[in-house]
């Protein structure tokens, strides 16, 4: 008899929702609006409404259904709860309970970027290992850490923020999160446009980078792909910076391979053999070896990880 569960990754603008046999084979996938209003009252509601008309629609029992996993862009604790999450409007409560309630269904809850990185150790770049980490270069860093198969959430939901790492106490620049010199400050998309930005206007060193109305992380890739002299250093400053930061991070889990997605990822080779090489550099010596992929599910990572959840 199959068995089937759902995997729904909420963001601020989208929840992805898929349908998967337990055998995870992804047999549908559909997006609904994440409604904010109101500090998203309805989101919950509207989640539910959607797994229960695709349920209608397939002719399928409840009795059939393993559960619902979920992805939320915020700190999660083990136990369902989330510790506010600013993007959706949500204060602290067990969003797991509250969707069980609604749909009848067993339900985990965890932090997106965690359970993105569950889902690439199951069926995407990770696949084949039990001790992944993930670290996705989007607009921010997120990070997400699989010890044994299981994500580590943490006390109070934070474990992965590997974005929030503190790279240099000489920043004067705030971070999101109301701090100097993270992460996230150097190696997101946004972090990249940054350090180039800072460093046209410090020199007046040649490069093809000047001409454009508006760098971004891709064009930085691209030409340094090209051979230009300043995207090449500022490639090699951000490879430094995160080869370095997840040379910490191995001190700690001691991975058996790191994953690289986001849309930063998408520089490929380049970015991989940069970050590998500074890695090597400070790494402990029983992590030197550590392997580097990139991510393979893309956006459907969260609906991966999310359905892996309920397993």
């Amino acid at each position: 008899m199959k068995k089937y569960g759902f995997g729904v990754d909420i963001g601020g603008t989208t929840c992805k929702i898929g349908f998967f046999e337990t055998s995870g084979k992804l047999l549908d996938k559909w997006e609904i609006h994440t409604n904010t209003e109101n500090n998203g009252a309805s989101i919950l509601n509207d989640v539910a409404e959607s797994i229960a008309q695709k349920l209608e629609k397939e002719g399928i029992s409840k009795d059939d259904v393993q559960g619902i996993g979920v992805g939320v862009p915020g700190p999660v604790k083990a136990n369902g709860v989330v510790n506010r999450c600013v993007n959706l409007g949500w204060d602290v409560f067990n969003v797991a309970d509250s969707l069980t309630t609604k749909t009848g269904l067993p339900v985990k809850a965890g932090n997106d970027a965690n359970v993105a990185a569950l889902g690439e150790m199951w069926q995407g770049g990770g696949k084949g290992h039990k001790d992944v980490v993930m670290v996705t270069l989007g607009t921010g860093v997120g990070g997400g850490i699989i010890v044994d198969g299981k994500m580590i959430s943490g006390a109070a939901g934070a474990g992965g923020e590997i974005g929030h790492i503190s790279v240099n106490d000489e920043e004067p620049e705030v971070c999101g999160c109301g701090k100097h010199g993270c992460l996230e400050q150097y190696a997101s998309a946004t972090g990249i446009v940054r350090l180039v930005n800072r460093k046209l206007a410090a020199t007046d060193e040649e490069s093809a980078l000047r001409g454009l109305k508006k760098v971004t992380a891709k064009d930085v890739f691209d030409e340094a792909k090209a051979g230009d002299k300043l995207a090449i250093e500022i490639v090699e400053e951000v490879g430094a910076i995160l080869g370095k930061a997840l040379a910490n991070v191995c001190c700690v889990v001691d991975p058996e391979i790191i994953v690289i997605g986001g849309g930063v990822s998408k520089a490929g080779r380049i970015l991989i053999d940069v970050v590998r090489k500074n890695f090597v550099v400070h790494a402990f010596h029983a992590c030197q070896n550590t392997e580097f992929a990139l991510a393979t599910l893309g956006n459907d990572a969260g609906m991966y990880g999310c359905m892996n959840m309920i397993l």
